[in-house]
């Protein structure tokens, strides 16, 4: 702001008063976009530092059970947390699964109700009415594992990043089934996109879920029955992203296994792990977790806190808040069941991993692994960092598809590095991103 006095100043020692009409316009518009220019770049530079000084503190290494802590942990604080309901875990939904903007909850659901025909994911049909059979006969076969993903996008959208996905988790676990809960991947195209895994002799299939049997029997039955018949409001999040949080649940309780978001990186067997969630953050003094996220869930069939998790889904469901029904749930159930605990008036059997496991690099942060070593220093870096994740405490890492989808690995870098040691094919490492990333 000092620039305006001395702009000014020089405009006086003009003589003509037309000039100096003339040059003070031209001098004060200069100025006034100088200023804005710098205030523009001290605004931005504060609020880089502020996101780098929110990030959570690096966590130590061991994969270990942590306690809860309550101080403010349910707030949304992050520009990420915002916008990541559209994609926080390697989803992407088409646009009719979004209500119209500046609509009222009751125009929601009365729009949801007109529109629910032309939704693909509500449909039950001779395609889906065979899903319960074919993962029983699936499963049926000599399987090292049981696995699950979600796809709610084009099959085209199943891009390089996803296929990587796939073939660390076989690379790591070659004996494991994958199902890929997916109406769009359970056709020709889809498994013509899958067909680099599946000839190699890989046990994944493509199914499209049938949703009414799939909750059928659970605590989300009578909510899901509502929601079709306009009961509920739908909220201005993308609805796929909320079933897709909620399916994950229900898939786990019927049939029990792990559950993977497409965009997470397998550096690791998961045979040892059994009824785990991950904490995505810690608090850096007491130690104890301040969020849990469900982009990686191991639980056996039935599991008490599973229905935990759905009766809180159907109790509590909101679709305009990002989270709320995906990792501020999970959060919040694991929080009440912890207080429960430590009271001794309670016990389910679960372990609440280190971040260490799951996610080792925070969403603000992940950006540093797909960039190749530009220094000596760097090089350091680097090697140090692949072999803290390649430890016996972290299982893969999540990339945080929002953040990261426009990024390219590059040779060299962490990311390269370890996602070398863990694919099969091996192809497209180091490509453009394709896939999920250009939807966005």
């Amino acid at each position: 702001m000092k620039k305006f006095p001395r702009c000014l100043r020089r405009v006086s020692e003009f003589r003509s008063l037309g000039r100096v009409k003339l040059t003070v316009l031209f001098t004060a518009i200069v100025c006034v976009i100088l200023f804005m220019v710098s205030s523009d770049n001290v605004v931005s530079s504060v609020s880089l530092r502020e996101v780098f000084i929110s990030e959570e503190a690096t966590p130590r290494p061991e994969v270990r059970a942590l306690r809860t802590t309550t101080s403010g942990k349910l707030q949304l604080h992050s520009v990420h947390e915002r916008t990541e309901g559209r994609r926080g875990d390697g989803l992407e939904v088409s646009l009719p699964l979004i209500a119209p903007l500046n609509m009222a909850d009751q125009e929601r659901m009365a729009w949801l109700r007109k529109n629910l025909q032309e939704f693909d994911i509500f449909k039950s049909d001779n395609l889906t009415r065979k899903f319960h059979g074919q993962v029983m006969k699936f499963f049926a076969s000599d399987c090292g594992g049981t696995f699950f993903m979600t796809w709610i996008s084009p099959a085209r959208f199943f891009g390089s990043r996803e296929l990587l996905a796939v073939e660390s988790l076989f690379k790591t676990n070659p004996g494991a089934c994958l199902i890929i809960l997916s109406r769009t991947l359970d056709s020709r195209a889809g498994h013509e996109v899958l067909k680099p895994i599946t000839n190699r002799g890989c046990k994944v299939i493509p199914l499209a879920p049938d949703l009414p049997s799939l909750f059928q029997k659970t605590p989300v039955e009578v909510w899901f029955d509502e929601l079709r018949s306009g009961k509920v409001d739908p909220g201005e999040i993308p609805l796929a992203q909320n079933l897709s949080n909620l399916i994950r649940l229900a898939v786990l309780y019927k049939y029990g296994g792990v559950y993977l978001d497409t965009d997470f990186i397998v550096f690791r067997d998961f045979t040892q792990l059994r009824n785990s969630i991950g904490a995505q953050s810690v608090d850096p003094v007491s130690g104890n977790w301040t969020r849990i996220n469900n982009a990686v869930m191991v639980f056996d069939r039935h599991h008490p806190l599973l229905v935990k998790f759905m009766r809180e889904y159907a109790s509590t469901f909101d679709g305009n808040k990002w989270g709320h029904n995906g990792p501020y749930l999970v959060s919040r159930v694991v929080e009440k069941i912890q207080e429960r605990r430590q009271r001794g008036s309670y016990a389910i059997n679960f372990t609440v991993l280190s971040p260490m496991a799951f996610y080792p690099v925070g969403w603000t942060r992940i950006g540093g692994l797909f960039e190749q070593p530009k220094s000596r220093f760097h090089e350091r870096w680097v090697e140090a960092k692949v072999a803290q994740l390649s430890g016996v405490g972290t299982y893969g890492v999540h990339l945080w598809n929002k953040q990261s989808r426009g990024f390219r690995i590059e040779e060299g870098s962490v990311l390269g590095r370890l996602i070398s040691n863990h694919c099969m094919i091996c192809e497209g490492i180091y490509r453009n991103p394709t896939g999920s990333s250009s939807l966005q």
